[in-house]
């Protein structure tokens, strides 16, 4: 049975998640809790929240066991762009985008039902 969380709007950008996610993939999901709590990462901070989050669905609504529990994916998805604008020089303006992710995390418990 697979479980998923998702955090939508995630204000850090997509390429830094990417690599603390990829980290993860395979690993029993209290070992990946243990294992993102090490990693002084903001992204690692964010990750860890959904991931805690997917426990939570598969222990409270299908009654399965977190030891049981792995990491089937941890996905980054691309979310919106803030655009704004910075002064630049001879009073121009210049672009900055504040990119967004979504965080998908499903987990499996080993069963093909």
């Amino acid at each position: 049975m697979e479980i998923q969380s998702l955090t939508r709007n995630a204000r850090m950008s997509p390429k830094k998640m990417h690599e603390v996610a990829r980290t993860i993939k395979g690993r029993k999901a209290t070992e990946a809790v243990d294992y993102l709590t090490l990693i002084p990462r903001k992204s690692a901070r964010l990750i860890v929240k959904t991931l805690k989050s997917a426990i939570a669905n598969a222990e409270n609504n299908n009654n399965l066991s977190a030891d049981t529990l792995t990491v089937k994916s941890a996905v980054i998805e691309n979310g919106p762009v803030l655009k704004r604008f910075k002064a630049g020089a001879r009073g121009t303006a210049k672009p900055r985008r504040k990119k967004m992710a979504h965080i998908r995390i499903v987990l499996t418990d080993g069963n093909s039902n």
